[in-house]
């Protein structure tokens, strides 16, 4: 059976060149990743960062950083291309977003959070987004700080979802409003 699927190679994928993407205008969010301790996780979420052109991706606490093996290895070079920081604590991060005036929202269970299907989302204006540790989620003292807590509906017996899977459906739905 011949198949009208072919795969497309790299060139006729015509994908910008990671100098291109790093100087191209960006999508206005900002990802936060609060103590990550997956490396793996890291590397992914770097690399839907790419997929989707985030503006910037900061790391904060004891997150992992550049240049990281496990990083690179699920990150397949989006670290290259995709513009980050690294803040020694959270708080120090939250000063950073706090001097340029961009909202804080976080990608929680809590009360009063809005389900992410029900986000009012301004692609005109920058925002953050934070993602929590993979077991306690976002810390009290930076929900504190937060203008906004988002929540992916869930319908099975699980409560969470791993933090690399989570940002890539908020970022899809953020971008497809």
């Amino acid at each position: 059976m011949i198949s009208k699927f072919e795969k497309l190679s790299m060139s006729q994928l015509g994908r910008p060149t990671i100098e291109d993407t790093r100087l191209s205008v960006k999508n206005p969010i900002i990802l936060v990743l609060e103590n990550i301790r997956s490396a793996f996780n890291v590397g992914s979420i770097f690399r839907t960062a790419d997929a989707f052109n985030i503006q910037e991706v900061l790391l904060c606490g004891y997150t992992a950083f550049p240049p990281h093996k496990e990083i690179a290895k699920t990150a397949l070079g989006a670290t290259e291309s995709v513009v980050w920081q690294h803040f020694k604590t959270t708080q120090d991060c939250l000063s950073y977003l706090h001097t340029k005036n961009i909202p804080l929202i976080a990608v929680e269970q809590v009360k009063e959070s809005v389900m992410l299907n029900q986000f009012q989302f301004n692609k005109q204006t920058t925002a953050a987004f934070v993602f929590g540790n993979e077991v306690v989620g976002v810390e009290q003292s930076t929900l504190n700080f937060c203008s906004g807590c988002i929540e992916i509906p869930q319908f099975g017996s699980k409560h969470s979802l791993n933090v690399g899977i989570a940002a890539g459906i908020v970022i899809w739905h953020l971008l497809n409003l």
